[in-house]
């Protein structure tokens, strides 16, 4: 186990102009609340942005003062001599607009009511992240992101950076991601709203539909894991020796997912659910270009690392693999590497040796 990078402060940072939204409605103004890792350079050159996925935030390595038994969900990546090395970058990891870690987002207080913005929250797209983050980097006092990576959600911010602010980007690491959400993609995002936005609770003033937040969660994490991950981790074990030929929980997969469900409803917002969701859906960098990639990619200069896993069927390798095309026929500097991994599209989170190595790889190579 590689060294820990202990108790990690969150900073925090506020933004107090109006903030156009692609939908055409506005924020006035929003905070973002981010941590670092590691040291940033003289020239600060080192910077590296981290993106999270759907139900990602800024705690992605480290331990904070809330909870220092449960490292950042990236804990294993990020952090001295790992993939995103602390002894030779500064790392910040942020909580985008509409979350529910402490950046705006549907908890916080709608200043043109007075109360809670919760499903009055404003869609938010890949497009308006990669803007916020863009003024963050400002903030920062940064000319430009050494490197921006991510997996899922995040790979999708890590290649709209490219597009929209490649200026300021030097490296872009983009794993188990897609160019696009497949329409089986949208489809199971739409039964995950359908889940909450059927809750009885959710149109009654309630702002946490737990229940309806639950049973999204519990397709969600089924679409994560490969079948082989799921038949090595339960098979068809049951709790009890024999079947009580009924409704409750009897096998150990369901009870797993049950406990998912629970868990998950306690600590996250039903309402940042579905906005992450929509911005999954809407994700199309194509779309401003006629639709075609290819040329959507090709005024982009940065350095790409396009990472897949093997057994990853929500984000299958061959989307990776679009992306990677595109970039060959537009002359861009890519590098590909499938990862032969069980865990299926969780896999972007554990440290495989190969993962890692090209991860490090990549961002040696100046």
């Amino acid at each position: 186990m590689s060294e820990s990078l202990g108790i990690i402060e969150p900073n925090f940072f506020h933004y107090k102009e109006d903030f156009h939204l692609e939908s055409g409605k506005l924020l006035k103004g929003f905070k973002i609340i981010y941590e670092t890792y590691g040291s940033l350079n003289e020239n600060k050159s080192n910077a590296i942005l981290i993106c999270h996925a759907l139900s990602g935030n800024h705690h992605a390595a480290g331990y904070s003062k809330e909870d220092q038994d449960k490292a950042g969900w990236w804990n294993e990546l990020i952090g001295p001599d790992k993939a995103f090395d602390t002894n030779k970058y500064f790392v910040v990891s942020l909580n985008n607009l509409g979350g529910c870690h402490g950046s705006s987002g549907p908890g916080f207080i709608n200043p043109e009511t007075g109360e809670t913005y919760g499903k009055d929250f404003p869609l938010i797209t890949v497009k308006d992240w990669v803007k916020s983050q863009n003024l963050l980097r400002e903030y920062l006092g940064l000319d430009f992101w050494y490197a921006v990576a991510g997996g899922s959600l995040g790979g999708m911010q890590a290649l709209q950076w490219t597009i929209d602010y490649d200026e300021h980007i030097k490296k872009s690491v983009v794993i188990a991601a897609a160019p696009k959400l497949s329409a089986q993609n949208i489809a199971f995002n739409e039964v995950a709203r359908q889940a909450i936005v059927t809750d009885p609770n959710f149109d009654k003033g309630n702002f946490h539909p737990k229940r309806g937040l639950g049973l999204a969660r519990m397709l969600g994490h089924i679409t994560y894991l490969s079948e082989e991950m799921m038949k090595e981790k339960f098979g068809r074990d049951l709790k009890k020796e024999k079947y009580d030929y009924g409704f409750d929980v009897e096998f150990e997969v369901e009870s797993y997912l049950r406990y998912q469900a629970d868990t998950f409803s306690e600590k996250f917002n039903a309402h940042t659910y579905l906005l992450m969701t929509k911005a999954l859906d809407y994700f199309d960098p194509s779309r401003d270009f006629g639709n075609d990639l290819n040329k959507t990619l090709e005024k982009t200069n940065s350095d790409f690392l396009v990472l897949s896993f093997s057994s990853d069927w929500r984000f299958a390798p061959e989307r990776s693999k679009e992306i990677v095309n595109a970039l060959i026929a537009s002359k861009k500097s890519v590098s590909y590497a499938e990862i032969k991994s069980s865990q299926g599209h969780d896999g972007f989170l554990f440290p495989d040796e190969r993962y890692v190595k090209s991860i490090q790889t990549f961002l040696e190579n100046e």
